[in-house]
């Protein structure tokens, strides 16, 4: 009955007409359920949309009661059309009134019909609606006529997500779901507002063509993309060249998913049918995602992950396109959303043009959170889901200070955002005012202030913030970007290049801090049961000298007739310290031999992050430069709470007595020695945070660019001798972090210091 009337090419042929034509949403809608009951030959055809409160309305009929769309309603589970919304699946009756989900609606006038098909309208898993057709006599649908229904419905989801019916919704009323506003949880990447609009990182494919010319020719096709997919992952596992989090283990279980004979089998069941390669692929993710999305379990969430990237990775192999957007297209006030990222990635695009950040994998600690953080981008991770909730142009907001994320949102809420940035652009024209100000305490406490950097681009920020020096300089950010280990030349390019863009300020240069979470994506990773206590920074280093030395010898070539700070990470006794100290001699003497000059100035130092190093602090003052506080790690290490896991890491706070005990003892001993100190921790460039450090006996921090003049306002607004005071009595008598930070803030009130 349905092929006699030209099958589902000509149907959509016929859509995709009525989709070109200059008229309004409702009548196109009116049309297309015209000619769909016509050529699947029944009495009746509706569209229900899905609305924001979660209710499903009739938004177009051919053979109901014309006058009950826009007023009939119902439940996402409620009869036959709820009872498919909530399933995502298709149902087929001939008899559809001895359903026991059947729901009689007088108005629609639908009792003189008796068999029924309805599909979900689904777009990436997500349910924007369903489909039916109905029938005076009992008939039993073919799975030709089940499967050319989808088939339509898929066409009806890009017009809903267009957001095209929005239109037809009355003052007042529900939005469509996929158009509704959304506010989102994840976690602070990088502090900051940014409004604008949605870019997806990796562009989706639009399918066009959704029906075959060529049945036999689209199986091929599928089958070279598929042919081509595996190969391109075998590769990637052969070559070893793993980007950050890929680990072998991860691919490999990636490898196993493409050659899944059921995944495989359903993909060619839908070419089939009569779809095209792409469309098949799309059909077959969207069952997918409809399904597993549905599963609370944290494996099916897992493969859904990997269903979505192979189906992906297919599209991209079938129609030839980028996997990541154009950079040289960019629009005006971007927020780039992807699933993750890595940092080579994200330099690649306008920073004039990019707004904010939004991924749904990644925390805190990754390495694109500290290059959005450097380029003072505002970002936010773990948003989860984000990619199911947005279209490319959607209007969106990222909040980096909290981890919030609105889209589409609505304009009250635009408008309070708005002027959340019009006050930070404010209150950061005020920070520049503070920039050539000393930064002294009321009661006359000079504090050094200096700004921590990993990326030349960092250091333009140096001179317009007023830091004495750089800090804290992270010399693996390069070999993180680079696709193959930088030669020593490439080293001393850029830790020469680095020092011309800061002349008169210092840089301290730490040496390579890899391992753990930091990953070379040319460098094989070792499995290791915990990391981030395992194969890492000095320990690399010491157990590969040419590896060590060549970054030495890279720094004190760029550092002649200079001033030059090296310091070493990570390290946990002192004879690790002097066996790093040995070499950068040894370097030195290499220079000298072969009539080069040395830095006229050099100093070498270590960073404080390894918990037993407390207990050698007057040796190790004695035998280094200085040093230097690194606060994220020492915080883990000090509770055993590895700070990329948010279950744990959240429970402790460094403003806790313990912890600042541990901190006041590094002071302590360190001026007993006379040894420079500061603190390059994330704790330094918070304002509540550092006025406790600058209590119990800091005097240098350094921060980001960005937290410099937050500080510097509150270190001018502190008389330190009250402070100092304040803070003791605290510690001696409060035991948790929560209500030292309670009483701290309160004191900081009282005083007028903005925190």
């Amino acid at each position: 009955m349905y092929g006699a009337l030209g099958g589902p090419r000509l149907l959509l042929r016929r859509l995709r007409e009525v989709m070109a034509e200059p008229v309004s949403p409702q009548a196109r809608l009116d049309k297309i359920v015209v000619h769909i009951a016509a050529n699947m030959v029944a009495e009746v055809c509706s569209v229900y949309v899905l609305r924001a409160d979660g209710r499903l309305e009739l938004y177009a009929t051919e053979g109901l009661n014309r006058e009950a769309v826009h007023l009939t309603t119902m439940r996402a589970s409620e009869g036959l059309v709820g009872l498919i919304a909530e399933t995502a699946e298709p149902l087929a009756l001939a008899d559809a009134q001895a359903h026991p989900a059947f729901s009689y609606r007088p108005e629609t006038g639908e009792e003189i019909y008796s068999s029924f098909l309805g599909v979900p309208i689904l777009r990436g898993g997500n349910t924007l609606g369903v489909l039916d057709i109905q029938n005076r006599a009992r008939r039993v649908y073919t799975e030709e006529e089940i499967e050319a229904l989808q088939t339509t419905a898929m066409l009806l989801a890009e017009m809903i997500a267009s957001g095209e019916l929005q239109s037809l919704v009355e003052p007042g009323g529900a939005d469509i779901a996929i158009r509704r506003a959304l506010a989102l949880k994840g976690v602070p990447l990088a502090e900051g507002v940014g409004l604008g609009h949605v870019v997806l990182h990796e562009p989706r494919i639009i399918i066009k063509q959704l029906v075959a010319e060529d049945a036999k020719q689209e199986m091929g096709r599928l089958d070279r993309a598929i042919a081509a997919m595996r190969e391109s992952i075998d590769s990637l596992i052969e070559r070893g060249n793993m980007g950050p989090g890929e680990h072998r283990e991860v691919l490999e279980t990636f490898r196993m998913v493409a050659h899944d004979r059921g995944w495989l089998r359903r993909l060619r069941e839908a070419v089939n049918t009569g779809l095209t390669a792409e469309a098949a692929v799309e059909r077959v993710q969207n069952d997918a995602r409809a399904k597993l999305q549905r599963r609370t379990e944290p494996s099916m969430r897992e493969r859904l992950h990997d269903l979505d990237d192979l189906a992906n990775r297919l599209l991209h192999q079938l129609t030839g396109q980028s996997f990541v957007a154009a950079h040289d297209e960019l629009p005006e006030n971007a927020i780039i959303v992807a699933r993750t990222m890595g940092p080579a990635a994200l330099l690649e695009y306008d920073r004039s043009k990019l707004r904010g950040l939004v991924l749904e994998d990644a925390g805190g600690g990754s390495h694109v959170a500290i290059v959005a953080r450097a380029l003072g981008i505002p970002a936010a991770g773990d948003v989860a889901n984000i990619l199911d909730f947005v279209e490319p142009g959607d209007a969106i907001i990222v909040d980096g200070a909290l981890g919030d994320v609105h889209v589409r949102p609505t304009p009250d809420v635009e408008h309070a955002y708005a002027e959340m940035a019009r006050l930070r652009a404010k209150r950061q024209a005020q920070y520049r005012k503070l920039r050539d100000v000393p930064a002294v305490t009321k009661d006359g406490v000079a504090i050094d202030l200096h700004m921590n950097a990993g990326l030349l681009v960092d250091l333009h920020h140096v001179e317009e913030t007023g830091a004495i020096s750089v800090g804290l300089f992270r010399t693996e950010l390069q070999f993180m970007l680079a696709a193959r280990f930088p030669r020593m030349s490439e080293q001393e390019q850029l830790y020469r290049t680095a020092l011309d863009l800061a002349p008169g300020k210092p840089i301290t240069f730490r040496t390579l801090d890899i391992g753990s979470d930091k990953v070379l994506p040319y460098m094989t990773q070792l499995k290791e049961e915990n990391p981030a206590l395992g194969w890492r920074a000095i320990r690399i280093g010491l157990d590969r000298p040419a590896l060590l030395r060549s970054q030495l010898r890279a720094m004190l070539r760029a550092g002649a007739g200079r001033e030059l700070r090296i310091m070493f990470p990570m390290i946990a006794s002192i004879s690790e310290f002097e066996s790093a100290r040995a070499m950068v001699d040894l370097e030195i003497a290499h220079l000298l031999r072969h009539g080069r000059e040395p830095p006229s100035d050099l100093k070498v130092g270590i960073m404080v992050e390894v918990p037993s190093l407390l207990f050698e602090l007057g040796h190790i003052c004695r035998r280094v430069d200085f040093l230097s506080v690194g606060s994220n790690d020492l915080m883990q290490y000090f509770y055993a709470a590895d700070r990329e896991n948010k279950r744990v890491f959240q429970r402790f706070d460094p403003l806790s007595p313990p912890f600042l005990a541990a901190l006041k003892h590094i002071v302590d001993a360190a001026r007993a020695a006379s040894t420079p100190l500061t603190l390059c921790g994330e704790i330094g460039g918070k304002p509540l945070e550092a006025l406790a450090l600058l209590a119990i006996g800091y005097r240098g921090l350094s921060m980001s660019a960005a937290a410099i003049g937050p500080v510097k306002a509150m270190v001018l607004a502190t008389d330190l001798r009250l402070a100092r005071a304040f803070v003791a009595n605290l510690i001696a008598e409060t035991t948790s972090g929560p209500k030292l930070r309670e009483g701290l803030r309160n004191f900081a009130e009282d005083q007028g210091i903005p925190i």
